[in-house]
């Protein structure tokens, strides 16, 4: 084993050295085109085209079956997209027809819901946005971009970017967690990670931000459920992650399910022609969620499947996604020639399609080398990469009595228990559908691997974990359920368990959620541990036996009791690929856990929300026990995260004591690692405005940075704060101000930092 400064190095070089090592044989880098370019072929085209020819372009459909089920609507033009296909051989076949058999030989543009990976799967998003590091971010996506492509997928349905703060939505697991400011510096990573510096980099897809907007907060988490946002939180909370992503360059968007304030997302003008066109100049074209432009009418928004189509295009939906034929490619003409729609309205939507498929260079190469795909996904790099994306994803959230690192040698017995330990499917999590399960490692295979031949490394599930309702994905790809075990059984498994740990020297215990248990259509109405869980690690810490609880999840669990009964805690996500070999270096010590929590975790679904950044109400004094049988703070802070080090901070000084509305100003602060550990620690920034035109949160993040200190070393951290930091919107004056007013400032490990300094801006 290389030690783990020779193995950062190494996964440094090869996420900068691989796309330059394996561009196409043959194939030169093309030049960034221009816009003048792009809008002057897009005229050209757009004159050629019939008004059906138009309406393919906006139109795009699932492939589930056989491909030949679209290849007659393809010929004839009546489809500009396909999703879901992904063998090379089948995309060149579809590929064929349109060039080939089309009256202008336009190019499909392939879609694909490659959300943590493709053929790599890394950690979860809720996962990644706990390194607090974009570069694992943008590293990540630039690996599923060159795996996604070299099929020739050119289009990625992510990032999302929801705010979530109910734990209960089980889309929860696909994003950056609860905080705008860290949801926005991981979603303009993510875009820079799909599209690389331009918008047709070559071995890079276009990204589509999604769900345009609001969707996470669907009323009791439960999914596609209407959401009721104030104006105020959703200009500052949960526009502000897909703002970044624009400003970032992301090429499309896609519109949520959702209703927002009784108007539904996908015929919201105001949200896709106001905010999104001309407030914030996005320039990429739309394309609707799933059956969303039909589901107008579910909504009792539209009249029928017409008026559907009609209020969609209105709205700025360019692209209709849907299961079969859809509502434009069935109705927009005849709503063309009844005058419910201009030609000039189908030529701007169709008009951004197309300037998006010549700008990824579709026209000039749309077909991919076959043979190449496959040493593209085989690639030994990309696993490398994303076991490292592991490491740092971990948080850590107990360590009593430093019983991790686990010391080599010492146990000469390790029991592993649990329903998830052995499962390569639950490693992986869910929106994973290329990977290849024969070389996912499992959290027991990476422990037997670790532990070494002197170490005897036993296994029992314990438990299993039985869901009631299969996931849309599930029926799609055939997932057979569990069988479900007899009371009998049940009990016998689980005194399995205990004898087991009974005669170990360590257990590990792996708990969770099944990977089907979150995503979308998953939403739960409690976050307790599922099924027998909790009975089986009540019975395992019964025994006196060291045990350290490996948690496997995309959502915070009730983990009270655990909180304060299990000495060791580990909150490992659903890791990916290589997820067994990262827990494993984490457990024994050759990786150091850094991450951090992107959201504050709740004792219980009572409490829900409970986001940091919350406002100071009546009598302050009582903010934490504002409940009678329940304390009112988290378990764990938003940003908190343990370490096999200790770290404190000191020294905090802001560049000037005062500064005019307009100004910037720096934040520095000293971090000393005070253990024996080389480790990380994620330094962050936390602001308070005193008084202004509305009440403020009592803090809101404004900086993080995650450096790597040596053992008894210090280094200075440096924040800068511009006007834009320092401005919010204000429901006084419906628009965005910077406020005359004293602040706080606080620098720390989470967001109960208590190092205090403080600053003034005047008019």
């Amino acid at each position: 084993m290389f030690p783990r400064s020779v193995r950062l190095l190494a996964c440094a070089y090869v996420f900068l050295a691989f796309s330059a090592a394996h561009a196409p044989a043959g194939a030169a880098s093309p030049d960034q085109i221009t816009d003048e370019k792009v809008h002057a072929r897009v005229a050209a085209l757009l004159k050629q085209m019939t008004l059906e020819e138009k309406i393919g372009q906006l139109s795009q459909q699932f492939v589930f079956g056989k491909p030949d089920e679209v290849e007659d609507a393809v010929a004839k033009g009546q489809l500009g997209s396909l999703l879901f296909v992904t063998d090379p051989a089948v995309i060149n076949q579809l590929q064929h027809v349109a060039v080939e058999k089309t009256r202008l030989h336009i190019p499909l543009i392939f879609g694909y819901d490659v959300i943590h990976g493709f053929r790599t799967i890394f950690p979860v998003p809720i996962g990644m946005a706990a390194s607090w590091d974009p570069s694992v971010e943008e590293k990540g996506q630039t690996i599923a971009a060159q795996e996604a492509s070299s099929v020739g997928i050119n289009w990625a349905f992510a990032p999302m970017l929801d705010i979530a703060r109910d734990p209960r939505w089980g889309r929860m697991v696909e994003g950056a967690g609860e905080d705008p400011y860290l949801g926005s510096a991981m979603a303009a990573a993510q875009v820079r990670g799909f599209q690389g510096p331009y918008i047709g980099s070559p071995e890079h897809i276009l990204a589509c931000m999604k769900h345009f907007a609001g969707y996470g907060a669907a009323e009791g988490g439960r999914d596609y459920d209407a959401s009721y946002i104030p104006e105020d939180q959703m200009w500052n909370v949960y526009l502000q992650p897909f703002h970044a992503a624009v400003k970032a360059g992301v090429g499309s968007a896609m519109s949520a399910y959702m209703d927002l304030n009784d108007v539904p997302a996908t015929g919201n003008r105001w949200l896709l022609e106001d905010v999104l066109r001309k407030d914030w100049g996005f320039n990429g074209f739309v394309v609707s969620d799933a059956d969303a432009v039909k589901n107008l009418k579910t909504h009792g928004f539209a009249k029928d499947l017409s008026d559907a189509a009609v209020r969609g295009l209105n709205a700025g939906v360019d692209m209709e996604m849907s299961l079969g034929p859809g509502a434009y490619r069935q109705t927009l003409a005849a709503a063309v020639t009844g005058g419910k729609v201009t030609v000039a309205q189908i030529d701007e939507a169709a008009g951004r399609v197309l300037a998006a498929k010549i700008r990824l260079g579709l026209f000039e190469h749309p077909y991919v080398d076959e043979a190449r795909s496959k040493q593209i996904l085989a690639m030994p790099e990309h696993r490398t990469a994303e076991r490292l994306a592991a490491e740092r994803t971990a948080v850590l959230l107990r360590n009593e009595g430093h019983l991790l690192p686990l010391k080599p040698g010492a146990n000469h017995s390790i029991a592993v228990i649990g329903p998830t330990a052995d499962s390569q499917l639950d490693t992986l999590g869910s929106w994973a559908f290329q990977q290849d399960l024969n070389e996912t490692v499992t959290l027991l295979t990476g422990i037997r691997s670790k532990a070494g031949a002197g170490t005897e490394v036993s296994y029992t599930s314990g438990v299993q974990i039985k869901r009631k309702f299969p996931s849309f994905f599930d029926q799609i790809f055939h997932v057979p359920p569990s069988p479900e075990w007899s009371p009998e059984q049940a009990a016998q498994e689980i005194q399995k368990a205990v004898d087991l740990a009974r005669n170990s020297d360590v257990t590990i215990l792996v708990l969770g959620e099944a990977q089907n248990m979150s995503g979308e259509a998953a939403s739960r109405e409690s976050l307790d541990l599922p099924g027998k869980e909790q009975q089986l690690l009540e019975a395992v810490a019964a025994t006196g036996k060291p045990i350290v609880l490996v948690l496997m999840n995309g959502r915070p669990l009730d983990i009270r009791w655990a909180s304060t009964h299990v000495p060791a805690i580990l909150e490992a996500w659903y890791p990916g690929t290589q997820g067994g070999n990262a827990v494993a270096d984490l457990l024994f010590g050759d990786a150091v856990p850094g991450g951090k929590l992107s959201f504050a975790w709740p004792r219980d679904a009572g409490q829900i929300p409970i986001n940091y950044a919350h406002n100071t109400t009546f009598q302050p004094e009582n903010q934490a026990r504002r409940y009678w049988d329940e304390e009112s703070t988290p378990l764990y802070p938003f940003g908190y995260g343990l370490s096999y080090s200790t770290f404190s901070f000191s020294n905090v000084k802001v560049s000037q004591p005062s500064v005019r509305v307009g100004q910037s100003l720096d934040v520095t602060a000293d971090v000393e690692n005070t253990g024996d550990t080389t480790a990380d620690e994620v330094a962050q920034l936390y602001i308070h405005q005193q008084y202004g035109s509305t009440s403020r949160p009592v803090r809101v993040l404004k900086g993080f940075t995650r450096v790597t200190i040596p053992a008894h070393q210090k280094t200075t951290v440096r924040f800068p704060l511009t006007p834009e930091d320092l401005r919010y919107w204000s429901t006084a004056t419906r628009d965005w101000v910077q406020d005359p007013s004293d602040f706080d400032v606080w620098v720390g490990g989470d967001s109960t930092a208590d190092l205090h300094a403080s600053f003034a801006v005047t008019p």
